[in-house]
């Protein structure tokens, strides 16, 4: 699923513009961001979105040089679950 971006965020919206999947991250220092929200609509879950929301975030983190605090529970645990995202996490 493709994602658009924002100021701090990504996100995905339907064809009438409701917003159906998001993430937020809040910069903190000049190398961190605290990832501190996710959210996937009901009619989409289950189909790993909030995975790829997540790893969204972890790549764009990634490119910028920057650390995240998972603060999010789910993005907590997806940090958890992924062992390759132990070189990003502070």
């Amino acid at each position: 699923m493709e994602f658009e971006k924002s100021e701090n965020r990504f996100y995905k919206n339907d064809e009438t513009g409701k917003m159906i999947a998001e993430v937020t991250y809040v910069p903190t220092g000049e190398n961190k961001v605290i990832l501190d929200h996710t959210f996937v609509d009901p009619s989409l879950r289950g189909q790993g979105i909030a995975s790829q929301l997540v790893k969204r975030v972890v790549d764009e983190m990634r490119s910028e040089g920057k650390k995240i605090v998972p603060l999010c529970p789910y993005a907590k645990a997806e940090f958890e679950r992924k062992p390759e995202y132990k070189d990003i996490e502070v």
